[in-house]
């Protein structure tokens, strides 16, 4: 066994695609999760998380906003994501499910997190740029507004600002 940050991982020769997810279930995802934390490529066909991750086992990322069910609606488009009301989920059962809940109050400043909805990854230069143009569209026609394309600059590659249908910060990365 080793350990990364907080997490113990066990390596075992099972097909990657029935990987257990530390919450129940089975997904290829579980793989790419934990083969990002450890790097050592050797022949091991499967991570699995197998220790302690302090009590946490599900996140939930909860959104206040005016129309719960209409915005729940734009984030199961953009992500993949099955609409449950005021809540998308992500079918594969590796993302957080994404919650809407009704406040009284509008949105007023910048958003103090965002989520980056990962489109580029792996690309650079003008193919990344043309893989975030691409996906843009397909969010602009689903109600996002686009904001700003941010160039690469050396440290960050380029990804594109956007707003969801309430105003929402969010980044084509």
């Amino acid at each position: 066994m080793r350990s990364v940050a907080n997490w113990q991982l066990r390596f075992r020769t099972e097909e990657y695609s029935k990987c257990p997810l530390p919450y129940g279930g089975w997904s290829e995802p579980a793989y790419r999760v934990v083969s990002a934390a450890i790097r050592s490529e050797d022949d091991m066909r499967c991570r699995l998380y197998s220790g302690p991750m302090a009590s946490v086992r599900q996140i939930q990322v909860t959104f206040d906003c005016a129309e719960p069910e209409r915005v729940a609606r734009f984030w199961s488009q953009v992500l993949g994501y099955e609409h449950m009301g005021s809540a998308c989920v992500d079918p594969s059962g590796a993302g957080p499910r994404l919650y809407f809940q009704r406040v009284p109050e509008g949105k007023v400043v910048k958003n103090r997190l965002h989520l980056d909805v990962r489109v580029g990854t792996g690309l650079v230069g003008d193919e990344r740029v043309a893989a975030l143009e691409s996906e843009c569209a397909r969010l602009v026609a689903l109600g996002a507004v686009r904001v700003r394309l941010l160039r690469a600059d050396g440290v960050n590659e380029s990804c594109l600002v956007m707003q969801d249908i309430e105003g929402n910060e969010f980044c084509l990365d």
